[in-house]
């Protein structure tokens, strides 16, 4: 007993002097949002409200339909299959992703602002369909 219970008096030990020589990262301070927020968290909420609302953006929606033909294959269960722009091999609509021709960029600042919005919002010639393997390749 006595074996086991220096062991454990070890194990308690190491323990403590391991977490005791961590020291504490500094937080970050929260400036934003009546301080909820801090300036990181501020632009990741703002870049993903923007985004979410792209997913409506006609252009978007116009450029599907530009790139789609009915399925080929009798018996299938989707009506549309779609064109990759980079492959040119035909793709049932989970397998697509819209893509902007020019990367929209980051948003950490409001200086950053203006640009994203113009890039994130734009016509139906800076967006083209890509196979999510297209997609990833160009990442």
């Amino acid at each position: 007993m006595s074996a086991t219970m220096n062991f454990v008096k070890f194990v308690v030990a190491l323990t403590f002097l391991i977490m005791s020589k961590k020291k504490p990262t500094p937080r970050k301070p929260r400036t934003r949002g009546a301080g909820t927020y801090t300036e990181a968290a501020f632009w990741a909420m703002i870049r993903f409200t923007l985004r979410e609302k792209s997913r409506y953006w006609k252009p978007i929606a116009l450029c599907r339909k530009n790139h789609r033909r009915k399925v080929q294959t009798v018996g299938k269960r989707w009506k549309y299959e779609y064109q990759c722009n980079n492959c040119h091999n035909w793709f049932d609509i989970k397998d697509i992703e819209v893509d902007h021709i020019v990367p929209v960029g980051s948003l950490n600042c409001a200086e950053d602002l203006p640009g994203f919005v113009e890039r994130l919002f734009c016509e139906i010639d800076g967006l083209q369909v890509l196979c999510k393997e297209c997609h990833k390749k160009k990442e």
